[in-house]
């Protein structure tokens, strides 16, 4: 039987006939299965607690963080288009199967999967949702290649309480797709997949109903005067505070709302956290898919415009509404 029959259809619908068939066919529904296995586990992992080992960036690993590797370690192993994957918890790109597969033959679909396996470790344990963050780009590396043209799609994975999915798709030569899924299990325990929306977009014009704000990194604006400016004036304007701690809630948030603005500054004593291709390029490829904008707080450039050389590179991150990313670019002097 095919898995998410549904999804597969749908997406061969909306994509240009011919156009890499394995993606929809096959990768993209094996990321998903990932998402819905690993919320079938969290379910049941009522103890968090530290893994007693720590990734190869140094931070500690939770027993949660662990799981979730293995979970789309195990199922991307049985996918033969991705050819290489790396992690967050498992920085190097290496085979993802036991072979090196058709990585190399001519004509053949190949992808590489760069992907954060638990985002949120922080706020796990008080039960707050977390996610997944999966970037798919073709050929057998994602490093030193254009972020923009081969980076074709991203998926984010909500744990709450819904488990639901934000699926980005961006081929040359074809419009963008951003549509989001509902996963669920049925009574004989077989995953389920529902396009809850068939098209994520962002409002383009005003009038918003509310405006949202998510201001990370809050104890940079001591440090900040122009973060200290633009968070007070969010809060004169009568914005609305969305702001959990967690990357893909926060911006999961402006998705569905349509309407948001995610700020995460970067100063001298507060340094980049967020890693481009964990997580940066992923979450800018869904957001300009959704019509949304996000850039870099320290440049003003676009995340996916540069190349990325190594795994551990780091970034701030300004993403959301146009108008309000540029905004924010003209409060820190970048516009």
């Amino acid at each position: 039987m095919e898995r998410y029959a549904d999804l597969v259809t749908h997406l061969q619908t909306v994509l240009p006939p011919d156009a890499r068939p394995s993606l929809s066919s096959s990768v993209i529904p094996t990321i998903i299965h990932c998402i819905a296995g690993i919320a079938k586990a969290l379910r049941t992992s009522h103890q968090v607690s530290l893994a007693g080992t720590a990734n190869a960036f140094g931070d500690d690993q939770l027993n949660v963080d662990v799981l979730a590797e293995r979970t789309i370690r195990d199922e991307i192993a049985r996918c033969p288009c991705i050819v290489t994957a790396s992690s967050e918890e498992e920085p190097i790109e290496r085979p993802a199967g036991k072979s090196e597969s058709n990585a190399d033959s001519e004509g053949s679909e190949a992808y590489t999967i760069a992907f954060d396996p638990l985002d949120g470790s922080s706020i796990i344990a008080p039960n707050w949702t977390v996610g997944t963050i999966v970037g798919i780009w073709c050929g057998a590396s994602a490093l030193h290649q254009s972020p923009e043209k081969k980076q074709i799609a991203a998926i984010l994975g909500v744990y709450g309480p819904r488990t639901t999915a934000i699926v980005a798709i961006r081929l040359p030569g074809s419009k963008p797709i951003c549509l989001e899924l509902g996963l669920g299990d049925s009574n004989n325990d077989t995953a389920t997949c529902e396009i809850i929306r068939g098209k994520v977009q962002l409002q383009q014009q005003p009038p918003f109903k509310t405006r949202y704000f998510a201001p990370a990194n809050l104890r940079a604006a001591a440090e900040d005067e122009r973060y200290m400016k633009l968070v007070t004036h969010y809060i004169e304007h009568k914005y609305t505070l969305r702001y959990s701690g967690g990357l893909v809630p926060d911006v999961i948030h402006a998705l569905v709302k349509g309407h948001g603005i995610y700020v995460s500054p970067v100063t001298a004593t507060s340094k980049a956290k967020l890693r481009r291709l964990y997580e940066l390029a992923p979450i800018a490829l869904i957001m300009e898919c959704a019509g949304a904008s996000a850039v870099d707080p320290t440049t003003g450039k676009r995340i996916l415009e540069d190349p990325i050389k190594d795994c551990d590179e780091r970034g701030g991150l300004v993403c959301g509404s146009p108008d309000e990313v540029s905004f924010v670019l003209e409060s820190f002097g970048l516009q």
